[in-house]
């Protein structure tokens, strides 16, 4: 019997998230491990009146390819990637594994070439998110491989997912509309600043955020949501930055990683665990090495780290900054065949001031800081 809570995610992503409508031409992608969802979510577009494509993956199938093919086919662009979202109105996917170290033993240079191998459909995807013509959502499908990775049960996992996404409550829809007024307002205020100054332990970063524009995060991209974020002036980060979680790439998970910004770029980068990735994907193409994200978790109900990005970048009381691909709905303008986020803990200490005012202090907002 289907999991009532899956039948409202998939009403929610259909009908609030992507506003899928009468002759929409929606994609649908997930491992085979998520079918469950894509039955789900594929039954809603449909009954919307959709014409609806899917694809199913298998991490069996993609290790195959890491794993034997040459430099040469990797970077090979992916035809059916870059056509059917060419075509595509409304694209929907679900994260999910069997196994999230599937990439363990993968080299770091094969991963890097697979991320070159993709950019000819990130660059359609950018283009299309950031012109309003391709409506994207994303979200996660409760698997016992994701369930242990964040050190739970199935069950408990489960709870955890739907719960984040508010799903246990009658009319989730509502929250999610309440959410967003809140976010709103700090989007507003954010949005006629020029600089953030980020500080907490390992961390002084400055952001040239001026022109940009910030966006409201409430479950319209991702879902679960929460934050806001933007993509910072290329050339304008200075400092430093210690993230204070792993970073997991493709299933490998690289620790204790600082970066030292000058101009933009990352001058310098270390890690206690994973080093040799982390400058590979540095390496990956001219716009790796600049930041094309800079965001703030807003989702108090997510409080603990699962080394699943999806809700860890959502954390109420943590930062996260993001290196290449940026988001030209924000303003951005970096281009790059990675879009890496990495989270700073700003629970124990960390403040940001917005053109010298401090707006935010031991992972809260503060409220007497608003005018509006």
């Amino acid at each position: 019997m289907t999991d009532q809570r899956l039948n409202k995610l998939a009403k929610l992503l259909v009908n609030y998230s992507t506003e899928v409508k009468k002759g929409d031409f929606v994609f649908v992608t997930c491992d085979e491990v998520c079918t469950p969802w894509m039955v789900e979510v594929v039954k809603e577009a449909v009954l919307a009146g959709a014409h609806v494509e899917t694809m199913i993956t298998s991490t069996d199938v993609s290790e195959m390819k890491l794993k034997y093919s040459t430099s040469e086919q990797l970077e090979e662009e992916n035809f059916i990637m870059r056509e059917t979202i060419k075509k595509a109105d409304v694209w929907l996917t679900a994260w999910g594994t069997r196994n999230n170290r599937v990439n363990a033993n993968i080299p770091s240079e094969k991963l890097q070439q697979s991320s070159k191998g993709a950019a000819s459909w990130r660059k359609i995807y950018s283009e299309k998110m950031g012109d309003g013509s391709l409506r994207w959502c994303g979200t996660q499908y409760p698997t016992y491989a994701d369930a242990q990775e964040g050190s739970m049960s199935y069950r408990e996992y489960e709870d955890f997912v739907y719960g984040a996404g508010l799903l246990d409550l009658e009319d989730p829809v509502k929250e999610w509309k309440e959410i967003s007024k809140k976010q709103q307002r700090w989007v507003e205020y954010l949005n006629d600043k020029k600089q953030l100054h980020i500080l907490s332990e390992g961390t002084d970063i400055k952001v040239n955020i001026e022109g940009r524009k910030w966006i409201n995060c409430d479950g319209k991209a991702n879902f679960p949501d929460g934050e806001i974020f933007t993509s910072p002036v290329e050339d304008g980060v200075e400092g430093y930055i210690t993230f204070s979680f792993p970073g997991i790439y493709m299933g490998k998970e690289i620790e204790g990683i600082r970066l030292e910004v000058k101009k933009g770029k990352v001058a310098k980068a270390e890690a206690k665990k994973g080093e040799e990735l982390l400058k590979a994907l540095l390496e990956t193409d001219e716009g790796a090495s600049v930041f094309g994200e800079v965001a703030i978790g807003t989702n108090y109900g997510i409080k603990k780290f699962t080394k699943n990005i999806l809700f860890d970048e959502k954390i109420g009381g943590t930062v996260h900054l993001a290196i290449g691909d940026s988001m030209p709905e924000a303003g951005g303008k970096n281009k790059s065949a990675i879009h890496w986020d990495m989270l700073c803990e700003m629970r124990n200490g960390g403040k940001i001031y917005a053109d010298g005012e401090l707006f935010y202090e031991n992972g809260e907002f503060i409220e007497g800081v608003l005018k509006i």
